[in-house]
């Protein structure tokens, strides 16, 4: 199995920029189409379009949501202090405290803060988008690596669905021929006694057409309840499942339809069900074929094939 992903998935991750650090994160719970949602920092709201363009190339299904929160520190390596404003400000603080002795010193953080004080360098609007595209691909890779998780983890509980519908056939197939052969031993002899009746009433028919005509309603009625296709296209399905499951990729589709031939099938078992273990198996039948549909909902898949 391999390439299988869910549409849940949740992945993080932090990016420095030359503009702050950035903040990526990344969730995705079921939906029938890809539905997509942003809250992005200011400074980054300009790579919306960029951000659906990824996204829709590597993601076809899921209500996914997506965070980028651009923290400024206000400090880079190329950071300095405008020597020239800092000692005309120091000489206005000397003058302040000269005429008023009782007013308070500037603190570091003032002067920092103080307007022209830092010299921060403009950053490059094409690098730091860069820096912001090479860090939300990053987290897209690893929120696929989330997905495949999942999808994997979906894959194994579907295998584990497949062996309880195979063990479900194979325990009901040796009880098929007593059941056919009770149940045609009961008609017989109602036929018997139906058309034993109207030979003593003296009716124009021979014993021997009385037997050949039971014995073609036998048949009949044979054929009628005889469950052996129904139980092979159930296995073959099954088999089916496993071999898509195998190959991976985007399999929700062929899965889902693969559940509808299940589903199919179970139903028709129930149709001809003349005995409580074939019901039994029927309703259970469905109730894994169901458990199965559940499971494969949360699977990726294309609309379009």
């Amino acid at each position: 199995m391999s390439n299988i992903s869910s549409m849940t998935g949740y992945a993080n991750a932090k990016v420095q920029t030359d503009m702050g650090l950035l903040s990526i994160d990344m969730r995705s719970v079921n939906s029938r189409f890809l539905d997509l949602s942003f809250r992005a920092s200011e400074e980054i709201r300009f790579l919306e379009p960029k951000f659906r363009e990824i996204i829709s190339g590597k993601i076809a299904r899921g209500k996914m949501e997506c965070r980028l929160n651009l923290v400024d520190s206000g400090l880079s390596a190329d950071t300095a202090l405008n020597e020239e404003a800092l000692n005309k400000l120091m000489a206005l603080q000397t003058q302040v405290l000269k005429t008023d002795p009782s007013a308070t010193a500037l603190r570091v953080a003032d002067i920092l803060n103080y307007p022209g004080i830092v010299a921060a360098p403009v950053p490059d609007p094409e690098v730091f988008a860069k820096q912001v595209l090479t860090g939300f691909e990053q987290c897209l890779a690893a929120f696929n690596e989330s997905r495949q998780r999942e999808g994997a983890a979906l894959a194994q509980v579907l295998l584990k669905y497949c062996t309880q519908i195979e063990d479900l056939v194979n325990t009901l197939r040796p009880k098929i021929p007593e059941i056919l052969q009770a149940q045609k031993d009961k008609l017989t002899e109602r036929l018997e006694e139906a058309l034993g009746t109207t030979l003593a009433d003296g009716a124009q028919i021979t014993k021997e057409e009385v037997n050949e005509r039971i014995r073609q309603e036998i048949t009949l009625y044979g054929i009628k309840l005889d469950v052996n296709e129904e139980m092979e296209r159930l296995c073959t399905h099954v088999k089916e499942v496993r071999r898509t499951l195998d190959r991976g990729g985007p399999v929700g589709r062929k899965l889902d339809f693969l559940m509808q031939e299940l589903n199919r099938e179970a139903n028709t078992l129930g149709s001809k069900a003349v005995s409580i273990s074939m019901t039994d198996t029927s309703v259970n039948l469905k109730l894994v074929i169901e458990s199965m549909r559940e499971q494969i909902q949360n699977l990726e898949y294309f609309f379009f094939f």
